[in-house]
């Protein structure tokens, strides 16, 4: 993928998710609690993923940092990164929160979206711990040693897989009872979370995971006809529609998706959506529902890129989907720094996503 994203923003980026995933408070806690005992810090419940505002936040964000890392160890805050991650991401760290989803609550708890998140993490730094380290300086300058990072990728990686291995399980008997997908623009929506974990599946080789959620996506969303929602909500940071079809890009053939995108949104080109293919309007990016809307632009540029680049050359939704890519990502980039925590928090990782793609193969 060819990344728009120039190396001061990335140094940017990995400095927030540095901070974020060190950062306890404020803290969004959503945990059912059943006395007073259970009122104990989210660092000792969640030694890993404590910071960052909630949980899978500070999982993404960390996969974040670790995909930063792994295409641009130069960067200049490279060093501390490692240092970080050395200290959280830890055999006994994993271990306690991998104790946590064992139990009952952790059954459902985080289901799907941190779950999706942490499958994606987990095929970052597989990927990246079984390779060899070549880059040894930024781009058409001499730069500090960055020999060693596989090294320390596996190390992470090792640290990590008990607490993957367990939400894998969990993953693929939850498909096995889930009927109905969710549509939401949010957290719950099954067709972002299935997306991840099927490219975290492929890029590690996991036959048995990526079946999975093909069998799910055709379950869920195959005969989808004349799609007739209302978006957005408040507080979408993604497209039910088109996180749908971007999943469906991905588990169908390549002559079989234009049909059924066609039959999906039969009337895309419409005065009626043009509410999803121009950008939403953000009043007020730092509100926690206004940084929603401003990730929406940037998860929708994905979404339209993706379909752009799965229809034909001359298909008539192509040049479409390609000038609302541009729209969105143009938009979107706008509110990824300056408007406080509750938008940095979080929307590193989808400008990431939009500019370096979710993972490296090989």
């Amino acid at each position: 993928m060819t990344t728009l994203l120039d190396e001061s923003d990335a140094d940017r980026l990995l400095a927030t998710a540095v901070a974020n995933v060190q950062r306890d408070h404020p803290v969004h806690w959503r945990h059912l609690i059943d006395s007073d005992d259970d009122l104990v810090p989210q660092r000792r419940l969640h030694p890993v993923f404590a910071g960052s505002y909630d949980w899978h936040s500070c999982v993404h964000q960390t996969w974040l940092a670790v995909r930063l890392l792994r295409l641009r160890p130069w960067l200049a805050g490279a060093a501390e990164a490692r240092e970080v991650l050395d200290r959280l991401v830890t055999p006994e760290g994993c271990a306690t929160e991998a104790a946590f989803f064992t139990g009952e609550q952790g059954r459902r708890w985080e289901r799907p979206y941190g779950w999706a998140w942490l499958l994606l993490l987990d095929a970052e730094l597989r990927g990246w711990s079984g390779g060899t380290d070549t880059a040894t300086a930024g781009p058409g300058t001499a730069g500090p040693d960055t020999s060693g990072w596989s090294a320390a990728a596996a190390r992470w990686a090792a640290a990590l897989r008990p607490l993957a291995e367990l939400l894998r399980a969990h993953w693929i008997g939850w498909l096995a009872t889930a009927r109905w997908p969710v549509r939401t623009g949010t957290h719950g929506n099954t067709a972002f979370a299935a997306g991840l974990v099927l490219d975290a599946a492929r890029a590690t080789g996991d036959t048995e995971l990526a079946n999975a959620c093909v069998d799910a996506a055709h379950r869920w969303y195959a005969a989808d006809a004349g799609y007739g929602g209302f978006e957005p909500d408040a507080a979408d940071f993604l497209s039910p529609a088109l996180t749908e079809a971007d999943l469906m890009r991905r588990v169908l053939d390549p002559a079989e998706f234009p049909v059924w995108f066609e039959r999906f949104l039969p009337d895309l080109h419409t005065p009626r959506w043009a509410v999803l293919r121009e950008p939403v309007e953000v009043d007020d990016p730092a509100d926690a529902l206004g940084s929603h809307l401003a990730g929406l632009a940037l998860s929708r540029a994905w979404a339209w890129q993706g379909l752009a680049d799965a229809l034909p050359a001359d298909h008539p939704y192509r040049d479409t989907a390609t000038a609302a890519a541009k729209a969105h990502r143009e938009t979107g980039w706008r509110y990824v720094f300056g408007h406080g925590y509750a938008a940095e928090h979080w929307l590193g990782t989808f400008a990431a996503y939009l500019h370096l793609g979710a993972l490296t193969s090989g």
